[in-house]
């Protein structure tokens, strides 16, 4: 297998120090892609930090567009620097989606979280609550149904047994909570045509537990905490973010920067180290 791409994010962070401690003793073929400046001012926002991150991932991809490395593993970025920087992106997945030349999230790309315990995907990420449910339709519900099936059949080999969950309390309770979930009822029921096995709206407080009992592979959230919640507080070390669209695996920690705790030498690296095998596991898989 060809090395993988290791981005240490923004060097003010952990980024630099979990990659290294996560590479010890692996034994895992990788090109590390970034630079440590001198005298890091750790825990700084800053233009400075944003460029070196944004490089950094310009040059992994290069090497992956050549040919030269796999799958790409990233370590966090912090928002405000990299748009100190000019990028005119919120983060890792439009930014990677944007290169990769997709448009539409939930159509052509989406946030996949992958752990042991249990897998979610979102079908609206960094947007405030209010707007995310008022952007909840069908056709976007339909759309990620079909790329869930996809890329996770990419990931994993077989096809998932889909759960959608509701917005409101009770899924709605029959309308007495809200109607929201009629709109989440035409999409499963678009996806159910193109014979994706999926069901719901499900009740929200109940789903991810059925799901992480087996009896569903992957959750769709309706919005960003309604599916991360769960994931970090089941498995945090053992959770990775995959950008799934893009025609490369893309695996990150499902973790920040951590500025509070850069510098210290006290990073725990379980979660980079997480994030590297399990890219090394389906890479392969991925590229056929």
């Amino acid at each position: 297998m060809k090395p993988l791409a290791i981005t240490i994010g923004d060097p003010a962070g952990i980024g630099p120090e979990v990659v290294e401690k996560a590479l010890s003793g692996l034994g895992v073929q990788a090109r590390v892609f970034g630079r440590v400046p001198a005298n890091v001012r750790h825990g700084e926002i800053s233009a400075e930090y944003g460029r070196v991150a944004l490089e950094a991932i310009d040059e992994a991809l290069s090497a992956i567009e050549r040919g030269e490395c796999s799958a790409l593993v990233t370590a966090p970025i912090h928002k405000q620097s990299i748009a100190l920087a000019g990028s005119r992106f919120p983060g890792h997945t439009e930014l990677l989606a944007a290169r990769a030349g997709l448009q539409r999230y939930a159509h052509d790309y989406a946030m996949y979280f992958d752990s042991p315990t249990l897998r979610v995907v979102l079908l609206t990420v960094h947007v405030p609550l209010r707007e995310a449910i008022r952007a909840i339709d069908a056709e976007s519900i339909a759309a990620l149904a079909r790329l869930t099936a996809r890329e996770y059949a990419r990931l994993h080999g077989n096809a998932p047994r889909i759960a959608v969950a509701g917005i409101n309390p009770h899924a709605g309770e029959g309308g007495k909570f809200g109607d929201e979930e009629t709109t989440v009822a035409q999409g499963v029921e678009l996806a159910k045509r193109e014979g994706i096995e999926i069901s719901g709206p499900h009740p929200p407080d109940t789903v991810f537990l059925s799901a992480t009992r087996g009896r569903y592979d992957v959750v769709m959230a309706m919005y960003h905490d309604q599916g991360l919640i769960p994931v970090k507080t089941l498995d945090f070390e053992h959770s990775v973010n995959v950008t799934i669209g893009l025609p490369y695996l893309r695996v990150s920690v499902d973790h920040g920067t951590a500025f509070d705790i850069a510098g210290k030498g006290i990073a725990d690296a379980a979660p980079m180290r997480h994030a590297i095998e399990w890219a090394v596991e389906r890479a392969e898989r991925f590229a056929r």
